[in-house]
């Protein structure tokens, strides 16, 4: 088997062959073990596109295309409302964020509000006054009560609280309460009390097909998981719920720019779990209904296999990894995070 002036000898030679012969099993594991790590990376196309997108890009799904992070932010100017939607519990997501209000805050003028679905209406004089500094972070952080009305770690989001304090013209609590919203996930939106609808959106569509049937698909989740969500019985009741909290968050921000920003100018970041923007049905579209005004969609969007983007998904979406904190809480009905396959209104 082995040729040359070395084997020439014999017992050289058998020597050899047997050192081959061991050595064949050894490199057959070797190349076992190559191809069994070697994974393809995850990559996303575009419905009707062929270019294929890695984690890292962010594309503009109008065009099909990537653009690099100056590009995204140019195109914010003409746009009054830029939703972001995150993972709640993805670090790269909050990475992002960051990166995304430092830039709007230093490339725009007047100064950027900041809408933030982790505070409720109530909380706003508390929002106020940690703004004006009347509150140190201690005080801030009991008063809204923070453990248990968001309860994902707060070192998540304390950049963009301090970066909006430092820098914004506002910070903006525009969820409803939990407990209200609990309460007609279970009982409906007709058992609430005057005082509780008070504290909702006066006006609901409850009549979205595509919402509907974006909701019925994340239904079916709570209802077949090892552990239902509890309470969570009956699907018109969980659409009401879902509804309560978009339509009051985008009250909450129509309201807003109706009587602030339409005044003074200026821009509104708005930063929510992703399920509450996507394919802005969620709460753009409910803005858009209020108030006439510009409005994008940055969607942050972990990419973990090979999948197909529906280009209404967003206006823009930032592929990412799937990170997590390792800390994953449960909250009553919050959208869970996209999944990696995705196509029209199914989209979960």
């Amino acid at each position: 088997m082995f040729k040359g002036p070395f084997c020439e000898n014999p017992m050289h030679r058998a020597t050899l062959n047997a050192l081959f012969f061991l050595m064949v099993p050894f490199l057959m594991m070797l190349h076992a073990c190559a191809s069994k790590h070697h994974v393809m990376p995850p990559l996303a196309t575009v419905e009707g596109e062929k270019r294929h997108f890695s984690q890292g890009r962010i594309i503009d799904l109008t065009t099909g295309k990537a653009i690099d992070f100056p590009a995204l932010i140019d195109r914010m100017e003409p746009v009054d409302v830029i939703f972001v939607g995150e993972v709640h519990d993805n670090p790269e997501h909050h990475l992002i964020e960051v990166q995304l209000l430092q830039a709007l805050m230093t490339r725009y003028a007047p100064p950027v509000a900041v809408a933030m679905e982790f505070f409720d209406t109530t909380r706003q004089s508390v929002l106020d006054r940690f703004m004006e500094g009347d509150l140190d972070e201690t005080a801030f952080l009991k008063e809204v009560d923070w453990k248990n009305a968001w309860r994902f770690p707060y070192h998540l989001y304390r950049p963009l609280l301090w970066i909006s304090k430092d820098k914004g013209s506002a910070l903006v609590g525009i969820n409803a309460p939990n407990r209200i919203v609990r309460k007609v996930a279970r009982t409906g939106l007709e058992s609430l009390t005057p005082e509780e609808r008070n504290q909702v959106a006066r006006d609901m569509d409850l009549d979205n097909k595509a919402h509907r049937d974006y909701l019925s698909s994340i239904f079916k989740q709570h209802a077949s998981g090892k552990k239902p969500t509890r309470g969570l019985g009956n699907f018109d009741y969980f659409y009401q719920a879902q509804c309560v909290w978009d339509e009051t968050m985008a009250q909450t921000i129509a309201d807003y720019m109706a009587n602030h920003m339409k005044a003074h100018g200026g821009k509104m970041v708005v930063f929510t779990g992703s399920g509450h923007i996507v394919n802005r049905f969620g709460i753009p579209e409910r803005v858009l209904r209020r108030v006439d005004i510009n409005a994008a969609t940055i969607l942050l969007y972990p990419l973990t296999e090979r999948t197909t983007i529906n280009k209404k998904l967003a206006d823009y979406v930032w592929l990412t990894s799937d990170a997590k904190t390792g800390r994953t809480l449960k909250r009553p009905m919050k959208m869970p995070p996209l999944k990696t396959s995705i196509k029209g209104s199914t989209a979960k």
